[in-house]
């Protein structure tokens, strides 16, 4: 079965992407609950485990909201970012916005009309309630995310470059179909086909065109958000996330040591998951001006490439260099 998303050219217009670190908390927490657990996040599973281990995180107002037996949980945690990827206090900042009537009807079309009695709090109070839920969420972010969210946002921004010119290349229909192997596009229908999915359904769009948000730490599946106000926002799982945990952990090949040296070696190694020049010069324990001088080098060899993407400026490892180190793209 499927869920159903018909989108005329004013939505297809107005269809953009976006960057978020809400949605990254909000996913990472699920996996630590279980929740359409991504085995490709096993090694930041561990080290969240451990961490949580020396200090735990307090979150009674938010786990009963995202972590349960139920198929579904509360959208408004997740709000469509405003621009094309903000800070977590912009997220936030959206979060405690959500209009009370909204917070109501979303909590008891999760839990139904008997509500539990941490939800029922934040039902009778939403205002209150949303504060304390974003002050959590700011707790776990920065614990949890932001030690690794410039690896995190360089694989997003990425994924998002990708897509950019996917969609150049070729419209809806090529940016759609490559976008996760249950997405299928046509007749100015998107349809996501999963066999959990008991019934056909069709997604009431919320106003304007579709929010794109690709997920580095969360489900393999595609989340689409099938009633809202606001504008409906379809996450899912970004490119190159079987490197994120794994660039740079190994020591790069003989051969290209010796053909390359060993910073330039290190660097084809690292760049298997995009990153900026600072970021480099952070983990290789060089100045960003040396770094600079070896990805100019590399660049003319054709073994990295460089992407912009808003100020930053991305660089990866192309298949030639993933080859000269002995790995695959």
């Amino acid at each position: 079965m499927a869920l159903k998303i018909d989108l005329g050219v004013a939505e297809l217009a107005a269809t953009r992407f976006a960057i978020s670190p809400l949605s990254e908390t909000v996913s990472a927490l699920q996996q630590l609950g279980g929740l359409d657990r991504n085995p490709i996040n096993l090694r930041w599973l561990r080290w969240a485990a451990d961490e949580l281990a020396r200090h735990p995180l307090d979150l009674p107002h938010t786990w009963p909201l995202i972590v349960g037996d139920r198929p579904s949980w509360p959208g408004f945690l997740v709000p469509a970012p405003s621009g094309s990827g903000g800070s977590i206090e912009d997220d936030l900042a959206t979060l405690r916005r959500t209009p009370a009537a909204q917070v109501r009807i979303s909590l008891r079309r999760v839990f139904g009309e008997e509500l539990p009695d941490p939800v029922a709090a934040l039902a009778e109070r939403p205002a209150a309630g949303l504060r304390a839920i974003a002050a959590e969420l700011r707790a776990a972010h920065d614990r949890l995310i932001a030690p690794h969210w410039p690896r995190i946002r360089a694989v997003l921004d990425a994924d998002v470059i990708y897509r950019a010119k996917q969609m150049a290349a070729g419209g809806a229909q090529k940016l759609f179909t490559d976008l996760h192997p249950d997405l299928h596009w046509g007749d100015g229908r998107l349809r996501l086909t999963e066999a959990r999915w008991r019934a056909e359904r069709v997604v009431e769009l919320g106003p304007g065109g579709l929010v794109l948000m690709p997920v580095a730490l969360g489900s393999p599946y595609v989340l689409i958000k099938k009633r809202t106000s606001t504008q409906t926002t379809v996450r899912y799982p970004a490119r190159g996330l079987g490197t994120l945990w794994t660039a740079g952990t190994r020591a790069p090949a003989g051969s290209a040591v010796r053909l390359l040296g060993r910073v330039r070696a290190e660097l084809i190694e690292a760049l298997r998951s995009p990153a900026t020049t600072t970021e480099l010069a952070r983990a290789l324990g060089v100045t960003p001006s040396a770094v600079s001088q070896h990805l100019r080098v590399l660049r003319e060899s054709r073994l990295v490439a460089r992407e912009r993407s808003g100020r930053n400026v991305l660089y990866m490892t192309t298949a030639l260099g993933a080859s000269l180190s002995g790995t695959t793209t």
